[in-house]
């Protein structure tokens, strides 16, 4: 079975209630399903800029202690290659954006994105956007 990493746009969308996003967890499974430790801190950092920080915190801690959490280690050599394959070739993406994507690919991780645009420049990463608008 495939393991999907789950970016931080996706995760919103989940804690959100948007876009069927829990009915897709459910039909690959929420054991399948995971984060990268980028996407916690963009998740926090979205929570401290929100207008209930208290309650938003709380939302984000209660859901990372539900899903697995992938830690960027494994992945440092990836993003440092792309990051230099893409800044060759004039298409640079947000470092942030870019770590999660090398962890996804470091660990042969489907990336469920609706960032289509810039991450599929990753080469060999697998995406799927879940998201119709």
């Amino acid at each position: 079975m495939k393991k999907y990493l789950l970016d931080t746009n996706i995760c919103i969308f989940f804690l959100r209630g948007r876009f069927e996003v829990s009915n897709h967890i459910g039909k690959v499974g929420w054991n399948n399903c995971c984060i990268s430790e980028i996407t916690v801190a963009e998740l926090l950092y979205g929570a401290e800029n929100s207008n209930d920080i208290k309650r938003n915190i709380e939302l984000v801690e209660s859901f990372c202690e539900n899903i697995e959490i992938i830690p960027i280690f494994h992945a440092i050599h990836t993003y440092a290659k792309e990051k230099v394959r893409l800044r060759k070739k004039g298409t640079p993406i947000e470092d942030l954006d870019l770590l999660i994507g090398a962890t996804a690919k470091a660990h042969g991780f489907v990336l469920v994105t609706e960032n289509f645009r810039h991450l599929e420049r990753i080469e060999g990463l697998e995406l799927e956007n879940w998201i119709q608008r």
